[in-house]
Parts: structure tokens; C-alpha cells; sequence
């Protein structure tokens, strides 16, 4: 069964959300249509701003509207730490329960040669280049505990190891806590917190 064109199109459109099905997409189309248009005007007005406005920081590359990010611009940071992680939503979780008052690079994802996301893709040289130029005495590598994760981690740890005085730089891995095959964004403060306490240096 299908609806008129126009009520197909915000079905298949609310499709691009992740977890969102046929069902799912088509229940929330209904509602706002039946029950809260005026909500629906409002998120498609914040949709459309954010689409338009949303950026990348220009030092962190998380998303941003403004040339540096609320992170990077704030001055009680601590600027000789760099915390790097897969995602903005990383950076969130990690803002919001692990006490961490450093900096930030974000990949925006891992390496993952099958999908041609390599070194360049994320930025590496970029990120090779800040820790040098802003003085960072410790990285902290937050990616997943995933084997892409590990792998991109593995590889960042190389890179520092191999183009940078590593006798400057203490280079560690957030440790127990965060379990195998799990990614940031869902784990809780309190385990982010254990996490960032027990991380570990690179052999």
C-alpha cells in the first residue's frame, strides 16, 4: 500500500535516520502530519539551518558553526593533552562523563581501506602536524574497542612513533572499562570515567 506522492516521499525520506524502517518512518510521518505539524515545521526549519550553517572546527574538525568549536575555544582547557576519537558523538560522551579537560582530534570514522577511508581520509597528517606545533605532551587514543578501532589506533601510534620525539609525548590507549566491541557514544559516564583513570601507555 502506498500513500499520496508527497506523504511517500517524507516516509522514504525519514528512511535515511539510522534504525529507522518502513514502519518506523511511516509511523513518524503520520504523526506529524495527524498530530504535531507545528513540531514538524519546527525540525524542519532546525534541520534546514543546521544543514546549511553546520561545519567542521577548524583545529578539533568536530562539527561546528563557528570557525573553532566550544572545546577548542575555551581557555581553562588543558591544551598539553589531545584525546583523538572516531565521532562528535564520541566527543560528547566522553564531555559529558569521563572528566577530561583536554583537547580533541576527531577522525569522522577508521581506517577502512574496503570503503577507501585511509590516513589521508582521516586526516592523519593533520593530526601529526597539530601535535607538534601545539606543544602536546599526551595523546590519548580513544577509538572503539573494535578491531577497526584497534587497528586505527594501532596505526596512530605508528605514525606518532615514527614522525615525532615520542621521549616528548606520552602516547596511551584508554584501557578496561569500555567493553570489547563496543562503541563510545552508548557507554555510560561512569565507565568512560574507569576507562580514561586506567588507560594504559604504548609499548
Amino acid at each position: 500500500m502506498s500513500f499520496s506522492p508527497l506523504i511517500d516521499d517524507l516516509i522514504e525520506s525519514l528512511r535515511c535516520l539510522p534504525g529507522v524502517g518502513r514502519k518506523s518512518a511511516q509511523r513518524m510521518a503520520l504523526h506529524i502530519l495527524e498530530r504535531n505539524r507545528e513540531g514538524g515545521a519546527v525540525l524542519a526549519h532546525s534541520l534546514k539551518l543546521a544543514l546549511e550553517q553546520v561545519g567542521r572546527c577548524e583545529k578539533c574538525r568536530t562539527h561546528s558553526e563557528t570557525p573553532q568549536c566550544r572545546m577548542c575555544s575555551q581557555a581553562n582547557r588543558n591544551t598539553a593533552t589531545l584525546c583523538i576519537v572516531e565521532t562528535p558523538a564520541d566527543v560528547l560522551a566522553i564531555e559529558q562523563g569521563a572528566g577530561y579537560k583536554g583537547l580533541y582530534f576527531v577522525l569522522m570514522g577508521h581506517l577502512s581501506p574496503m570503503d577507501g577511508i585511509g590516513p589521508k581520509e582521516l586526516g592523519l597528517d593533520e593530526l601529526i602536524s597539530r601535535i607538534s606545533d601545539e606543544s602536546i605532551s599526551e595523546v590519548i587514543i580513544a577509538t572503539n574497542p573494535t578491531i577497526e578501532g584497534d587497528a586505527t589506533a594501532h596505526f596512530i601510534h605508528q605514525m606518532i612513533d615514527k614522525q615525532l620525539d615520542t621521549q616528548l609525548i606520552s602516547v596511551t590507549r584508554i584501557a578496561h572499562g569500555v567493553p570489547i566491541g563496543g562503541e563510545l557514544e552508548y557507554v555510560d559516564g561512569g565507565t568512560l570515567a574507569h576507562a580514561f583513570a586506567g588507560r594504559k601507555s604504548y609499548t
